[in-house]
């Protein structure tokens, strides 16, 4: 596959912290390269879910006009979204169908058409099938299977894991990227985005549990034996931990949350008993001293619900320390946090390590895409790319020929003055200058891009 050939896919990724816009394409490596990339302040979503409309489409405005400032030449029309949330469910059926003409080999279009007779299983009032994964195929008496094209036999079937949403929930998210002025290729689960983000296939062959710690959900994925075996929402995650100090600690949800940045540990027994944080004071009142070993103790009893959960879903499915060979692989904004590896270790008995989104990447890109934070929104490209090569979906051909000069690599940036992420704990971005009457506007401002109100350094 050519690089010219190959189309631009847009992944949407929705947060209750954050909305990033990332646009990429696939070089003849078959590697991602990143070819625009925004992200803003999200507002109006609460545990994964769309509350406030407006306010949403607010924050994707400012995640697009982020991500055409990176790559002016960009145009964006349809874009893949990530789904989480309470709301989200799945299970298990199972379905065959008797083939019509058994003497021949088993074609495409029939397993197509086995999963597509999936989506009319029944489902509770109100929910909507999101999603139908095949997990192992059989053919009369063969179990077992994972392709069943080119096999023979009078009855084709597989067992299935459907994954459903609220129907308003749903409707919210395509009613905000409808408004946003896009349109809604695909609805994606988050966790499978992420897994496909962070793991290769030797993961899967070994058995994996890919935990995704985002701002208002932790979500989780269990793949084995190369199968799809397990997922699941769980209701807590970066932005519980913030409360839960703010409420703890008595200070500002700001505040905490840079606490929780900057001196976090999820590990009480590593924090240092005699280290204090100290906080200004409102208006005149006293500056505050906060214990670090106080705030590891918060943050270790929420992140310890946490993998309670994810431990209980492990058991629930029987893949225990023994059958999960590759362990659980940690993403999201939140497994950043200090000594969470030895705490998830500790949790569930299995090897632990952070997921990187880089298992996809083109080599020399900026470093920000490279958090386990953006794994969500690779993996939707990731996803997009599936469908092309599959032929999943249709691919418009002004989806395929938008002209893309260049890609988001150190080198280019540095070269052009273009949009630099520095590794470094603050974030500094500079504004590339360019002839373009565009950039007329910001001439010598510096714009930061990526810098949250609440990551405000404590004193």
């Amino acid at each position: 596959m050519s690089q010219n050939e190959a189309p631009i896919i847009v992944g949407l990724d929705i947060g209750t912290t954050k909305i990033a816009a990332i646009a990429g394409r696939k070089n003849e490596h078959g590697k991602l390269e990143i070819l625009g990339f925004g992200r803003a302040n999200s507002s109006g979503v609460q545990h994964g879910q769309v509350l406030n409309i407006d306010q949403t489409i607010k924050a994707i405005h400012q995640a697009l006009q982020n991500c055409y400032d990176s790559n002016p030449d960009l145009e964006i029309n349809e874009v893949y979204v990530g789904i989480a949330g309470h709301h989200i469910k799945s299970l298990q059926t199972r379905g065959d169908m008797v083939r019509q003409e058994p003497e021949n080999e088993i074609q495409r279009w029939e397993v197509d058409q086995l999963i597509e007779n999936q989506k009319k299983t029944f489902i509770p009032a109100g929910d909507q099938i999101i999603d139908v994964i095949p997990q192992d195929f059989h053919v009369d008496n063969i179990q077992n299977i994972k392709d069943p094209v080119g096999y023979n036999g009078v009855k084709v079937g597989a067992n299935f894991h459907i994954i459903t949403g609220d129907r308003n929930a749903i409707k919210n998210i395509n009613r905000a990227v409808d408004r946003s002025g896009l349109k809604t290729k695909d609805l994606v689960l988050q966790p499978l985005a992420s897994a496909s983000a962070v793991m290769s296939e030797i993961d899967m062959e070994a058995g994996v549990a890919i935990l995704d710690i985002g701002g208002g959900t932790s979500d989780l994925a269990v793949f084995y034996e190369g199968i799809l075996k397990h997922t699941a929402v769980i209701p807590f995650g970066g932005e519980n931990i913030t409360n839960d100090i703010r409420m703890g600690l008595g200070v500002l949800k700001q505040q905490a949350e840079a606490m929780k940045v900057q001196f976090g540990s999820a590990l009480a027994d590593e924090a240092k008993a005699n280290a204090f944080i100290t906080i200004p004071g409102l208006k005149g009142m006293p500056s505050k001293e906060i214990s670090v070993k106080n705030l590891a103790q918060i943050i270790q009893a929420r992140m310890s619900e946490i993998l309670d959960f994810v431990a209980y879903h492990l058991k629930q499915i029987g893949l225990d320390s023994r059958a999960l060979n590759g362990g659980v692989i940690l993403t999201g904004g939140g497994s950043q946090l200090k000594h969470l590896i030895q705490l998830t270790e500790y949790a569930t008995g299995l090897n632990a390590r952070i997921g990187y989104p880089n298992e996809h990447l083109a080599p020399n890109h900026i470093e920000e895409l490279k958090k386990p934070m953006y794994a969500t929104c690779l993996g939707l490209i990731l996803k997009g790319y599936s469908d092309y090569e599959h032929k999943n979906k249709q691919f418009t051909e002004t989806f395929k020929r938008v002209i893309v000069p260049k890609t988001l690599t150190v080198e280019k940036a540095v070269e052009e003055k273009a949009e630099v992420v520095k590794p470094a704990a603050s974030v500094d971005v500079k504004v590339r200058a360019n002839k373009m009457k565009f950039w007329d506007k910001f001439k010598d401002n510096l714009i930061d891009l990526f810098k949250e109100e609440e990551d405000q350094v404590i004193k």
